[in-house]
């Protein structure tokens, strides 16, 4: 006979921020190190793995753009199944779990099943990107705010109106953008921005293997092809872009970096 646990499980849902381990909150770095199961993505720095304690387990569900390890409903049913065992559970999440992370669909599936969980923040890649790369996100005269807006839309439905976001002159920072730069670069020109607008592309911010182009929107699409860019990126398109020929402070390869597995 089976018998519940006796004491109830609780899901962390902990973001692992952009991949270098000194960016780790110090809360996520103690749920980490005390959990009894590591449910982990395929963009975090796999140093994390080592920093648990030795009976955890540790599954790994691979999430990345075009090629997941599981599918989300199993990953759903993972959480649900260890939480109810009375499993204290830690889903490392790369970035933030609420910002493109399917945090709030993995949330919304734990409250239904009457699992205990908890949402821990971490630094998304967009905000490593800026800082790394150093095109600052919103600047004085320049912008005064920030559009954050995934380029990954539904198979044969467009849901972002990128001339919409042109008309606002604010920084547009494009998530899982890079299989269809050309779209949304055409859509960010027929609303009326400048093909001179500068634009940045940052790949693996923060790891060691960062790669930086700085380019301008009329440009983007072949730059990024010259130059061998793909995904994970982020796309930084607007007037801060130009700011990093003089605020850049670590060189293209980002020298002591670790390395994400």
């Amino acid at each position: 006979m089976n018998f519940p646990p006796s004491m109830p499980g609780i899901v962390y849902l902990v973001g692992a921020g952009p991949g270098d381990p000194d960016l780790l909150t110090l809360k996520a770095a103690r749920l980490i190190a005390s959990c009894d199961v590591l449910v982990y993505d395929a963009l975090i720095n796999l140093s994390l793995l080592d920093c648990t304690r030795p009976d955890c387990e540790k599954i790994f569900v691979g999430k990345r753009a075009g090629c997941h390890e599981k599918p989300q409903a199993e990953i759903e049913k993972l959480l649900v199944e260890k939480g109810l065992e009375g499993k204290n559970v830690v889903r490392l999440k790369g970035g933030d779990p609420f910002v493109f992370g399917r945090g709030g669909e993995e949330a919304l599936t734990l409250r239904a099943s009457g699992v205990a969980f908890e949402i821990v923040p971490g630094i998304s890649s967009a905000l490593a990107a800026s800082a790394y790369s150093g095109a600052p996100l919103t600047h004085r005269g320049l912008s005064t705010g920030v559009i954050f807006v995934s380029g990954h839309e539904e198979r044969d439905r467009a849901t972002v109106d990128w001339a919409k976001l042109a008309a606002t002159g604010l920084t547009v920072c494009i998530y899982m953008g890079m299989a269809r730069i050309r779209h949304i670069r055409d859509g960010l020109l027929e609303g009326g921005l400048d093909p001179t607008t500068p634009c940045s592309v940052v790949q693996w911010a923060a790891c060691a293997d960062q790669r930086t182009l700085r380019s301008t929107l009329g440009h983007l699409a072949e730059d990024v092809v010259a130059q061998g860019f793909g995904s994970p990126a982020i796309i930084i398109v607007g007037k801060v872009a130009a700011l990093a020929d003089e605020l850049s402070w670590i060189g293209e390869q980002a020298r002591g970096l670790p390395q994400v597995g």
